[in-house]
């Protein structure tokens, strides 16, 4: 028990913090039904850390990062623009198609480097048994900051998110508060899939979220939901990678699902009665 704990303690502290903050973005994202912007924006911005090793820096270093996030705010641009009032083509085709080319683009500049095949599996993956100290407390401190900004403006999120009809009858900017979004949305995103992974950021983001949003109908209670799930299934997740040796992002990602399933088959039982 003192050996899991002396090797997991930093990670389940980075899961905490990555459930904090993505469970309630991922309640916005599903409320826009643009599942997949998450991992289109982590695509992005894996892409941009994968031009920062071709210019020999490392993935998980401050250029990569910076590179990411540059990538990620054009990635934010496009989104913001692609969602208009009457859309004649919806915005989640958009988002696939950035993300598959982005992901092709990616996987062809990696096949010019030596350890192609290894940075496409962090890429994917990530590895967050190496998580620092360090990368803990800039993710908390980020994230406490950028949580603070959506705290002062959740009104305008939240109605562009669940209600963008009656923001764009009542002449809110909804292009503007849609940029906004998506940058946070995008730093949020370039930390974590640093740490994370595309898989286990899409992960945390998405399916909290859904499982919340099934069961309860009020924000609050949704969040409490969410952490919850979160906070629990990473911990066994965690476990079940120490007990049995397995990858740690991946271990997590496939409690996850096995989470949801669990709980969709006590849904359907509970309301055939």
């Amino acid at each position: 028990m003192t050996d899991f704990l002396m090797l997991m303690w930093k990670p389940f502290l980075a899961c905490l913090i990555l459930t904090g903050m993505h469970v309630y973005l991922g309640l916005h994202v599903v409320e826009r039904k643009v599942i997949f912007v998450d991992l289109a924006l982590a695509q992005i911005a894996a892409l941009g850390a994968v031009v920062a090793v071709l210019f020999h820096h490392d993935l998980r270093g401050p250029y990569g990062y910076m590179f990411s996030l540059t990538a990620t705010f054009f990635g934010a641009v496009i989104f913001s623009l692609t969602r208009t009032r009457r859309e004649r083509i919806p915005q989640e085709a958009v988002i696939g198609i950035v993300y598959a080319v982005s992901a092709a683009l990616a996987i062809l500049l990696l096949s010019r480097t030596a350890e192609g095949d290894e940075h496409i599996r962090q890429m994917l993956i990530g590895n967050i048994l190496l998580v620092t100290p360090h990368e803990i407390i800039h993710m908390a401190v980020l994230y406490s900051l950028l949580g603070m900004a959506h705290w002062k403006f959740r009104d305008q999120f939240f109605r562009i998110s669940t209600e963008p009809e009656t923001a764009f009858q009542k002449g809110l900017s909804v292009r503007k508060w849609d940029l906004l979004f998506y940058v946070i949305f995008g730093v949020v995103v370039t930390s974590s899939v640093q740490i994370a992974g595309v898989l286990l950021v899409f992960s945390f983001l998405i399916i909290p979220a859904v499982a919340a949003m099934t069961f309860v109908r009020t924000i609050k209670n949704r969040l409490i939901f969410g952490w919850a799930m979160g906070t629990f299934t990473s911990m066994f997740g965690l476990m079940l990678s120490y007990r049995l040796d397995l990858p740690t992002g991946a271990t997590i990602v496939c409690v996850f699902g096995g989470v949801l399933v669990l709980l969709s088959i006590w849904q359907t039982m509970f309301y055939h009665r």
